[in-house]
């Protein structure tokens, strides 16, 4: 008598695979563009199945959130107390690269958790920081840890919210380099002066929409935004709208294409006159704080939503950070030809990191101490 098919067999493991699965969706598309359906494919299973394991979404999604810091937490507490601080910058940068797919759900999605889970979340992170920090303190013991802490993971954080392609332990050597000079950086007693664009000046019904959509945007995040919102604050009724824009993610393209506008106009303004690629990059870096500084909501809603585009709305944004980038990349390189293009853009892109966590633990309060400060964070992750 000849047997039948084996009978499927449920692997023990299907709950962390749900996990992995959603959270890299969760990173790549957002919490509100993924569906289960979308995560239950990538795992194999049905919808239904997904359900026996999660009731809704948020349940998935608030295990996805927390899914990073839990890992940071577990691999720090394997690290004796007393440990130098390569060692434990080296635990997280392990960690981090291991899951880069699916470990920036934390950065811009956890505005959608609810309070209680929200606070779980940043007590754990908290954590984390302060475990790095006391680190830092007994190294290089001045002022400022803390702000040295929170820039040396953002320098690490950084390889989950681009996708060059990089050997895993190449990237693990880079970015805890990067971490550890951050970590060591003196204080700044000032920073170059540089000149930047001026914000534009709402004129038109157009340019009111925009300006009044990217803090609603920055705030609440683009998908919980309504069109009736956005009228209500410029006077006008939702109809209305579609006068100006097609739809809500016209007016989110629109404000990427202007963050990318005004810095390409930082860059170039900056740029000029500058000697050499080590003079090219210190213009780069203060252009580039200044803009964070002062453009801090417009570039919070670029960096968040522009995964979450239709792709006819995504390319042109994509291809103007590009640009961006590789102007970085080509000073960089000049500056330290020992780097090849995917080390240098690995590298920009931890000098980017540091700006957005070192400016969120400043709260974007715009002082010269501030700039000077995160310019010269950002200046020893690139290694100069």
């Amino acid at each position: 008598m000849t047997a039948g098919p084996a009978a499927a067999v449920r692997p023990r493991n299907r709950r962390q695979l749900i996990v992995e699965a959603g959270a890299t969706l969760f990173s790549e598309r957002g919490y509100h563009a993924a569906s289960m359906e979308e995560i239950a494919a990538r795992v194999g299973i049905t919808a239904a199945a997904l359900y026996r394991h999660f009731p809704n979404k948020y349940a998935l999604f608030a295990e996805c959130a927390n899914v990073m810091a839990d890992r940071l937490v577990a691999a720090l507490g394997d690290v004796p107390e007393d440990a130098g601080l390569p060692d434990v910058l080296a635990a997280v940068t392990r960690v981090t690269v291991a899951h880069r797919a699916s470990g920036g759900v934390y950065r811009w999605e956890a505005r959608y958790l609810e309070r209680a889970d929200r606070g779980l979340l940043r007590a754990k992170f908290t954590s984390v920081v302060g475990r790095v920090a006391d680190a830092v303190r007994r190294a290089h013991p001045w002022p400022g840890e803390q702000l040295r802490a929170v820039a040396a993971l953002g320098a690490i954080g950084s390889v989950t919210m681009h996708h060059t392609s990089i050997a895993q332990r190449r990237a693990e050597t880079l970015l805890q380099d990067a971490a550890l000079r951050v970590a060591a950086t003196a204080p700044a007693a000032h920073g170059r002066v540089v000149e930047l664009p001026a914000a534009p000046v709402p004129r038109t019904r157009r340019s009111e929409i925009l300006a009044a959509a990217v803090p609603l945007f920055e705030r609440d995040g683009f998908a919980t935004v309504t069109n009736g919102r956005i009228a209500e604050a410029v006077g006008l009724v939702p109809s209305a709208l579609y006068r100006y824009f097609p739809g809500k993610a016209d007016i989110l393209a629109a404000a990427c294409l202007q963050a990318a506008g005004l810095l390409a106009q930082a860059v170039e303004h900056n740029l000029r006159g500058t000697a050499g690629p080590h003079d090219a990059l210190a213009a780069l870096t203060a252009a580039y704080v200044a803009y964070s500084f002062e453009h801090h909501a417009l570039t919070s809603v670029a960096d968040a939503e522009i995964a979450g585009l239709p792709p006819a709305l995504r390319r042109p944004v994509v291809a103007a950070q590009r640009e961006h980038i590789a102007v970085w990349e080509q000073h960089l390189r000049e500056a330290r030809p020992e780097l090849d293009a995917r080390q240098a853009r690995v590298l920009v892109h931890a000098g980017f990191g540091v700006v957005v966590e070192a400016g969120r633990s400043l709260r974007w309060a715009d002082r010269p101490e501030h700039r000077a400060a995160i310019a010269a964070l950002f200046a020893s992750a690139l290694g100069l």
